[in-house]
């Protein structure tokens, strides 16, 4: 018996690179992005309509993006420099596609956690499994200069998404209702 207990322990805390959505995210998160993400599919798709009246270049960028399958994100290695873009959907204008800037990943033995370094809009935040082929992101908001705040601490910073793989160097955080700007909001990251 004493062996087994042991070996669940060990099992238990050994990291895993990502935490589990075993029902801890859910305690984290705060109620009002437990709403968000409930209506999830219905702001995406009334966002991508709105989105789809914009720059005929910028809706093909998003289109390519779109049209990607998703991956498994269990044992996919966030951790290392990305570049990363937004993407606003719907809102005051339908389609904003920014330039690149910079994020970075880093697992600090309890999980993913992110960080963009650069650009005068910023998030910083954790990952949690949410299943084969994606996570939940919760993060804080804030403009470059700023100290970040952390998640839970308010409704003008707080952040939550779901996070997509799609490709060995490649993958996206998708953020309904966003705060500021835009009713569908994408960070896109490539290597």
């Amino acid at each position: 018996m004493k062996l087994f207990a042991l070996a669940l322990f060990a099992a238990l805390t050994v990291p895993t690179g990502l935490a589990m959505a075993d029902g801890v995210v859910q305690t984290l998160m705060t109620a009002a992005d437990k709403a968000r993400l409930e209506r999830y599919e219905a702001t995406r798709k009334a966002a991508l309509s709105e989105a789809r009246a914009g720059d005929p270049a910028e809706v093909a960028a998003l289109e390519a993006l779109l049209a990607k399958p998703l991956l498994s994100t269990p044992g996919f290695d966030l951790s290392g420099e990305w570049r990363c873009r937004t993407i606003k959907m719907g809102g005051s204008l339908p389609l904003v596609v920014y330039d690149w800037f910079k994020c970075r990943v880093s697992d600090d033995g309890s999980g993913w956690a992110l960080e963009k370094t650069s650009g005068s809009q910023r998030t910083t935040g954790r990952f949690y499994d949410d299943g084969e082929n994606r996570m939940i992101y919760l993060g804080s908001f804030f403009v470059s200069g700023e100290t970040p705040g952390r998640y839970g601490a308010g409704p003008e910073s707080d952040q939550v998404g779901y996070a997509f793989r799609s490709g060995d160097a490649e993958w996206r955080i998708e953020f309904p209702e966003p705060r500021y700007e835009s009713r569908f909001d994408i960070l896109e990251f490539k290597r």
